[in-house]
């Protein structure tokens, strides 16, 4: 039985988006009475398409019988994440070869690392980088010419952008293929532990820098529970990445073992043609609502409350955050991963993993099972785990591509409940995302990360507008004291919304040097931020004359997250008469700030998804 909070929220989903989904619908489903791409195409059209092509290829693309299929890759070598797609786009042609079919390289996408622009101007344009993503996988797809499409890419703004992207071309099968995370490096407390203490000035540069290369130091995911390993956390529970793929580690058999059956299930599905279930139809209310709970289930980015409000629109779904604030009262917290706790991802990988987490909440009655997924009907396959088969029986697809991969039922029991529970002993009955609401607007809070005794805080503002300036404050020893931040003109129209990561390590030493600290601001957080209180995505923000533009240092402010309130504590005549404080715009590199002027003049607020497309909500 599905849980009564979760069958209401999706119930006025349902109502809120029946214009748009049934516009989005209809835009799918005139594309879908269309006869297959190629044969369409004029002679000069399918000689471009093939003109690079090999012999056997072309003769393959001529006949038009076979499926042709996309590939959309986001390789860099300078992205750890994303090097393993390097291989990923001859492996899948090898496979489409033995299956008498083609593929091709359709086009790539950017794909910027927020770990190197941290604190640097060039973050003010990885919020903007989703919505180039986006549009530089329709400009791929809109060739017309595939069958199918392979999405490659893990990171941030990757995966919101390709999703969205590829929801403009619904109508066709969309797979999505993970890189998998790196091995385990040094651990994510003594990580946290070391930047503290570099804050404090009690670590030299050289010491950090060595820290930092032993967490982060091969090809891979980064393995804490940021927004890259929430955006994979979300492909599988929307059902758009082969069961228990995830969390593979990068160059082991069992990896490429899982692309090769991802890409074999495609063609076979495409050559029977009777199964292969498009996007637009695995894309729905349902599954939005299972990706939502994943979210508050695990803890995961707060970055998703803003990427997953688009990404939804894009599909024609509408949601709100307080539809994630209304499920979060009863779904149940059920992992323990950095920041939100000490493991990582390689370690809910080997408690029990996705397997795991997803049989837990569709049995308690947090998921949807009606849904539709890559690999079929309904949830059941995402309650097992990939395993290589030694005994050639077992294999499960067809033998003449490369995997050997056999599906058993996941672990009965979670095989570290400091990492992983079942929902009979979760680690809090509540998510992970809080709604706070009040004078100074709606904000978003990732209460998992924040221990009990720090959720509410009362202090007197100490207002800024950058984190370098907050930074600075605090090498001049100005922030000894119980104050909350207020980092103002960090919002999608000021200046991209930037993650004001840095933030981290200065808040986190004073709270545990016993003061009472939080931030309130109208930009976003890492998703690999946590332990210090933070109020975020501050809608409406200070450039559109938020509230938070006119709060004066030594306000007092409130934010109490179990109660989800944010408050300044002015009235409303006085707030009505003050002026809006805001500064004049830093430079930035180069022409950035000109080139995306048009962005900033066109994005809407964070709460409704902080996109560039206009999208209806």
């Amino acid at each position: 039985m599905l849980h009564p909070r979760i069958k209401e929220v999706t119930e006025r989903v349902i109502e809120r988006s029946k214009a748009t989904r049934q516009a989005y619908l209809a835009r799918i489903q005139q594309a879908k009475k269309q006869t297959r791409v190629r044969s369409g195409l004029g002679c000069g059209n399918i000689a471009h398409v093939m003109a690079a092509c090999s012999s056997s290829d072309k003769d393959r693309l001529k006949v038009d019988e076979q499926p042709n299929l996309g590939i959309i890759n986001s390789y860099n070598d300078m992205l750890s994440a994303h090097v393993p797609y390097k291989d990923y786009p001859d492996l899948i042609k090898d496979i489409a070869q033995k299956y008498d079919s083609t593929a091709q390289v359709a086009g790539c996408v950017p794909a910027m690392c927020d770990g190197v622009t941290q604190g640097r101007d060039g973050m003010e344009l990885s919020l903007f980088s989703r919505d180039v993503i986006a549009m530089s996988t329709a400009v791929a797809l809109s060739h017309d010419v595939f069958d199918g499409v392979f999405c490659l890419g893990v990171c941030d703004k990757i995966v919101p952008g390709l999703l969205i992207g590829a929801l403009s071309f619904g109508h066709l099968p969309v797979f999505f293929l993970p890189a998998g995370p790196m091995q385990s490096g040094i651990p994510n407390k003594e990580k946290a532990r070391i930047r503290q203490k570099f804050a404090q000035g009690l670590v030299s540069r050289e010491e950090l820098l060595e820290a930092e290369s032993a967490s982060y130091h091969s090809a891979g995911t980064c393995t804490f529970y940021g927004t890259a390993n929430s955006n994979q956390m979300l492909m599988e529970i929307m059902g758009l990445h082969l069961p228990g793929s995830s969390f593979i580690n990068p160059y082991t058999e069992l990896r490429d073992g899982l692309t090769g059956s991802a890409v074999e299930q495609m063609l076979e599905q495409l050559i029977d043609g009777k199964n292969a279930n498009c996007l637009a139809d695995i894309v729905n209310e349902k599954t939005v609502i299972n990706g939502l709970i994943g979210l508050l289930a695990t803890g995961g980015s707060t970055n998703h409350a803003i990427h997953l409000v688009a990404m939804a629109a894009a599909a024609g779904v509408q949601i709100t955050w307080k539809d994630m604030a209304d499920m979060s009262e009863v779904v149940p917290l059920l992992t323990r991963i950095y920041p939100n706790g000490s493991a990582d991802v390689n370690h809910f990988q080997a408690a029990g993993g996705m397997g795991f987490l997803m049989r837990e909440l569709r049995d308690g009655g947090y998921l949807h099972n009606d849904v539709k997924t890559i690999v079929g009907e309904g949830l059941d396959a995402y309650t097992q785990e990939p395993m290589l088969a030694a005994d050639p029986s077992l294999i499960m697809t067809n033998s003449t591509g490369p995997s050997k991969i056999k599906w058993v039922p996941c672990p009965e029991n979670s095989l570290d409940e400091d990492v992983l529970r079942p929902v009979s002993n979760p680690f809090s009955p509540q998510g992970g995302l809080q709604l706070l609401t009040g004078n100074i607007g709606k904000a978003v809070i990732k209460v998992s990360a924040v221990d009990e005794k720090h959720q509410s805080v009362t202090a007197p503002a100490k207002v800024f507008s950058s984190q370098a300036a907050l930074q600075q404050a605090y090498t001049d020893g100005e922030l000894n004291q119980d104050f909350i931040a207020v980092i103002k003109e960090q919002g999608p129209k000021a200046k991209g919304m930037p993650e004001l990561h840095k933030l981290t390590p200065v808040m986190a030493t004073l709270q545990d040097q016993g003061f009472k600290v939080a931030i309130v601001t109208d930009g976003r957080m890492s998703g690999a931020s946590g332990k210090v209180p933070a109020a975020i995505h501050l809608a409406p923000e200070a450039v559109e004359g938020g509230i938070i533009a006119k709060i004066h240092e030594g306000d007092l402010v409130t934010l109490n997250a179990p109660k989800g309130e944010l408050f300044v504590h002015v009235s409303d005549e006085e707030l009505s008469a003050r002026e809006l404080l805001l500064s004049e715009p830093e430079a930035t590199f180069g022409t950035g700030r000109e080139l995306f002027t048009g962005f900033r003049n066109i994005v809407s607020s964070a709460d409704l998804g902080a996109s560039a497309f206009g999208l209806e909500q």
